[in-house]
């Protein structure tokens, strides 16, 4: 029996490509190979990811290490690092490099690898979309691809190109066949997932899908990934505020609270703009969650810049930051821009960050200490075997010490003692 390793970088629309590619092999009859063990595959397929030189080089990496583990496999790499000609050119001087395909071509792999006349019998029949999610309690729905925003600093509309959406009937038979394989909680994710729909005819908003979504029995869960600020309507905040199943949980990226620099970003919202949105969500939906992106470092960011964003993080008090130091992308308009900082300047800004981040995470979470809260596991902890880990439906970790096999299971916790990053709770 043949057999294939997969290595997947970045966001949740390359795992979820990941898991439709899995499914073409399992359909041809591959059998998979945990990559964390160190058995040899055939045939390696490396998803990579370029939003940042960090991606860059970990994709590099684990193509390495594939050539390293077995330098007679077939090694695919895919993914938005295989996307433009000038890195396809710097992957194809990586030893062992047997294909690189892009993005569009992902579905087509097994078709590659069947006419090199090197595999044979490669014949399965492709899954439509996927019917799992390996290793995941909540699955992800792709449903959308594609951005035309160019934010100067992005190379993601580069290799993703223009907008295309999947229509509404099979998002719904997706999502039926992920329920019917026992997930609970689905993702709705995208490139630029509030864009949805701008290019079908008749367009379908982003919250008409969830609500369509409801009706599924057994989804118990619908969760949306990030999305900018600008596809945030009145008519998605009202449907989360009045649904049972979407969870109150939006993540919307402000990479910078100061205006200039948003401007340079090419950001179409001020950082006043912003806060009256948070403001507006927050005064529908109380206990909603909101997490962001921020980036440190952009050129020309001043101290004054600085505290801008830092002034504006501790205003909106967000469950999460993730931040991201400024990474210079070839064939982005910034990638020209001067004033580029000292990475020790940005170290100590990001250091600062996160300390208000913690601290506005913890300011958001004590809220609910001694209240009954509905909690998914989705497993036992990394950290520590005897606890279970599971997300309230507004994205607070959780921890409770149970016997009993709780794993994919909606429960009812008393949530009673923050612990980092955590809340410890109680069986009720």
């Amino acid at each position: 029996m043949k057999t294939v390793k997969f290595y997947t970088l970045g966001c949740k629309v390359n795992q979820y490509e990941t898991q439709v590619i899995r499914e073409h092999f399992a359909s041809a009859g591959f059998k998979e190979i945990d990559n964390g063990k160190d058995e040899k595959a055939d045939i390696y397929v490396i998803n990579t990811c370029t939003v940042t030189q960090a991606a860059d080089r970990k994709s590099r990496y684990f193509i390495h290490h594939a050539h390293r583990q077995n330098s007679s496999a077939r090694i695919v790499v895919t993914g938005c690092y295989a996307q433009l000609d000038s890195d396809s050119a710097e992957i194809a001087k990586i030893p062992g490099v047997s294909h690189i395909i892009k993005n569009e071509d992902k579905d087509k792999i097994l078709e590659l690898l069947n006419g090199d006349n090197g595999l044979n019998g490669i014949n399965g029949l492709k899954p439509k979309g996927i019917s799992s999610f390996l290793e995941h309690s909540r699955a992800f729905l792709k449903l959308q691809d594609g951005c035309d925003n160019f934010c100067s600093y992005c190379k993601v509309p580069l290799v993703r190109g223009v907008l295309r959406s999947k229509p509404l009937n099979d998002i719904i038979q997706e999502a039926k066949r992920l329920v019917k394989n026992g997930f609970k909680e689905i993702v709705l994710c995208g490139i630029c997932l509030g864009s949805y729909s701008r290019d079908l005819n008749p367009k379908i908003s982003l919250a008409e899908v969830t609500r369509q979504l409801e009706n599924i029995p057994g989804l118990l869960r619908i969760r949306l990934s990030s999305i900018e600020p600008a596809y945030v309507s009145d008519e998605l905040i009202d449907t989360i505020a009045c649904s049972k199943k979407l969870c109150r949980h939006l993540h919307i990226p402000l990479q910078s609270g100061d205006d200039e620099i948003l401007r340079k970003m090419n950001r179409h919202y001020s950082s006043r703009d912003f806060f009256k949105l948070i403001q507006k969500i927050k005064s529908r939906i109380p206990e909603i969650a909101i997490t962001t992106d921020v980036i440190i470092g952009f050129p020309g960011e001043k101290e004054i810049n600085f505290k801008n964003t830092l002034g504006l993080i501790k205003e909106i008090s967000p469950l999460k930051v993730h931040i991201f130091p400024y990474s210079p992308r070839k064939g982005t308009s910034a990638f020209g821009f001067r004033d580029r900082l000292r990475c020790e300047l940005v170290k100590e800004r990001i250091l600062r960050l996160k300390e208000s981040a913690e601290i506005c995470a913890f300011n958001y979470k004590k809220q609910f200490i001694n209240k009954d809260m509905d909690v998914l596991i989705e497993g036992r902890s990394k950290q520590n075997n005897k606890y279970w880990e599971g997300y309230t439906d507004n994205y607070v970790k959780v921890w409770v010490k149970s016997d009993k096999n709780l794993k994919n299971q909606l429960i009812l916790l008393k949530l009673k003692r923050i612990v980092k990053d955590f809340i410890l709770a109680d069986l009720c």
